[in-house]
């Protein structure tokens, strides 16, 4: 093998980590925006719910932490679970399409606050 072309292969395989770096910084950094929009889109829908359901105030926070901790143990269909039981306790029922709404809109609000910074 000649200098050049062992030159040349390190070239390639120097190009190869750099690039493979970069796609695993990108992941890191777009796991990091979906798990903080997720949060985010839990805590603008329990305050919403909250709100739904009589609460303001230090009372709409905790609500809104309860969400967030139903979606850490359980994932997006414990919160669903857990707003339709709390909403239909108060006799104000909501569907399982009209929660996965919700949800959707507050997340494309928490994605846009998130990338925003807010």
């Amino acid at each position: 093998m000649s200098r050049q072309t062992a030159r040349q292969q390190r070239i390639v395989v120097t190009e190869l980590n750099k690039r493979e770096e970069g796609f695993e910084k990108k992941f890191a950094i777009d796991e990091e925006l979906k798990f903080k929009s997720i949060a985010r889109r839990n805590r603008l829908f329990g305050q919403w719910v909250a709100e739904k359901l009589g609460k303001s105030g230090a009372d709409r926070d905790a609500y809104a932490k309860e969400v967030i901790a139903a979606e850490i143990d359980g994932g997006e269909v414990a919160v669903a679970r857990k707003i339709a039981a709390d909403l239909a306790a108060k006799g104000s029922a909501i569907s399982e399409a009209d929660i996965k709404a919700k949800l959707d809109e507050f997340l494309a609000i928490a994605v846009a606050q998130v990338k925003a910074g807010t």
